[in-house]
């Protein structure tokens, strides 16, 4: 049997490390032909060395300098930059994407690789809530799968499922309410970096656990899951589910609810996605009903966690607004991180970005990123 040739841009980031786990799991139908990362060149070149891709880029120059010289005894070519993503993305052996960097500069790899008529494992949120109206047209153009990595996505993927023909009456998006689910307006005021880190379900990368507990990462996915499924973000509720064993359901219009159920694993949506349609054994744990013993489901609370209502004024303007939504939160979450800014700053900088910027309807990959630099520059 032919191996899959899969690209992972993003491997040495959480999403892209348990890849390349599924990837040992099953090494005789997976190959790595391309990897991608930021600036950890230590761990770029353990991943080189045991994976042997035709390309290793890193984003940062000195980085890329630093591999060079760590990896000059393999036969792996090391890329730098944009330029160097882009290349690794449409390599001409790759059959599937696999994109899992973490903000914008997803979106020229993803149009490249979807261009080059690549499957797209997508990880990466910004890619279709700033460019979902090129992307899904482009895809579908090309004859290219978007296969959702993100646990909520897929399973609203997997309950769609020979469901082609029937409307979707409601999609329910799942949300663990993160840190400080339940919390007033005047608990997070004093909430710290180390309080905002501490997730109670899912291990994932800092920035990403940061917008869980500000709900920015759920209002993200509502205008993703918007692109990805064609349906208006009216149709989508958000709904605080505390164990996150339910990851996501449809509602259909006779009133049927179809959803996808499943420990907090990220595992399983990768490998759905790298094999789709076909689902594989995994050798982890797996849900034992018995021990859940009970699930509960809360509305959230958009006017303390604004994070979420920020996001749907967005997804509501539409055009350029929700690049200013993103690039605003990417810029207060790094200074929050930091600890130059409260936690309650994050909402406040995204909003003032959205108040000083003027839509553009329609806008091009260039209009996109001069909206991200202007919401940056007033940050």
């Amino acid at each position: 049997m032919n191996s899959k040739k899969i690209v992972v841009l993003g491997s040495t980031g959480s999403i892209g490390t348990q890849t390349l786990e599924v990837v040992d799991s099953y090494s005789d139908r997976l190959s790595v032909v391309a990897l991608a990362a930021g600036t950890n060149a230590d761990l770029m070149e353990k991943q080189v060395r045991k994976y042997k891709p035709a390309i290793a880029v890193m984003w940062s120059e000195s980085a890329a300098k630093s591999l060079k010289e760590k990896i000059k005894d393999t036969d792996t070519k090391v890329l730098q930059g944009m330029d160097g993503l882009i290349e690794a993305a449409t390599y001409e052996e790759a059959d599937i994407v696999l994109t899992a960097v973490v903000g914008m500069i997803g979106i020229k790899p993803t149009i490249a690789a979807i261009e080059a008529g690549k499957d797209i494992a997508l990880a990466n949120k910004e890619t279709l809530v700033c460019a979902g109206h090129i992307i899904m047209p482009l895809a579908a153009k090309k004859g290219v799968k978007i296969l959702p990595v993100d646990s909520e996505h897929s399973a609203i993927f997997q309950s769609l499922n020979g469901e082609k023909e029937n409307k979707i009456s409601k999609i329910l998006l799942t949300a663990s309410g993160g840190p400080f689910r339940g919390m007033t307006a005047e608990q997070l005021k004093t909430k710290t970096v180390e309080d905002a880190l501490k997730h109670p379900n899912w291990s994932m990368g800092r920035k990403i656990t940061i917008d869980s507990a500000s709900l920015v990462n759920k209002g993200l996915e509502v205008m993703e899951a918007g692109w990805l499924f064609n349906v208006p973000v009216s149709k989508i509720q958000v709904v605080v589910h505390p164990q996150s064993i339910l990851h996501s359901a449809v509602e259909f219009e006779d009133g049927a609810v179809i959803g996808q159920m499943g420990v907090p694993d990220m595992k399983l949506p990768i490998q759905y996605a790298l094999f789709y349609p076909q689902r594989l054994p995994m050798n982890e744990r797996k849900l034992d009903l018995f021990s859940v013993s009970s699930m509960t489901f809360e509305k959230p609370d958009p006017e303390v966690f604004r994070g979420l209502s920020l996001a749907l004024r967005a997804a509501h303007e539409g055009g350029s607004m929700p690049t200013v939504f993103n690039a605003a939160n990417e810029i207060a979450v790094a200074e929050f991180l930091d600890k130059k800014i409260r936690f309650l700053d994050i909402y406040d900088k995204i909003e003032k970005a959205m108040d000083a910027h003027k839509v553009i309807a329609n806008p091009t990959v260039e209009q996109i990123l001069e909206a991200q630099a202007e919401a940056m520059e007033i940050c």
